[in-house]
């Protein structure tokens, strides 16, 4: 994906088997989708408990937070149980959300990329980053809204 360009026309299963359409938030709220390699290791545990515990930033301007990895439903339900978290997360064993946002495998192909995107309000992707550092993701998307909304 490239900067400008909307949110992909993708639905997924989220947390719960229920079927969840990207564009749902197009033109309500900005979007920060965050793609990661797999529930419950150390460095996406840390990620994800990152949006969690910022959360209630990133509601208060205006922005729902997605998590994606090719885990399953009943993966992402124990995940999202364990770590208390509130916001969506979604399964894409296919790739088929991997692909349409051109997220890159890391460490010679091996590991699901780690990529975040953030979108305005009306679903144009304004920002996006790539790092295998987990820590990083949260505060830089939390930045780029509050650089947005200023």
């Amino acid at each position: 994906m490239k900067i400008g360009e909307k949110v992909p026309a993708i639905c997924l299963n989220d947390e719960s088997g229920k079927q969840f359409c990207l564009q749902k938030f197009m033109g309500k709220e900005a979007l920060v989708i965050y793609f990661y390699p797999k529930d419950f290791t150390p460095g996406c545990t840390k990620e994800a408990c990152n949006f969690r515990d910022s959360y209630e930033g990133f509601q208060n301007l205006g922005a729902e937070v997605i998590g994606i990895s090719s885990d399953s439903e009943a993966s992402h339900s124990k995940f999202k149980e364990r770590y208390k978290l509130p916001y969506i997360l979604l399964a894409d064993p296919k790739k088929k959300a991997r692909n349409a946002f051109d997220v890159k495998s890391s460490l010679l192909g091996l590991l699901p990329g780690r990529e975040t995107f953030v979108f305005d309000k009306s679903g144009i992707l304004i920002h996006k980053f790539h790092s295998r550092d987990s820590s990083i993701h949260m505060p830089k998307a939390l930045k780029i809204l509050k650089n947005i909304s200023a």
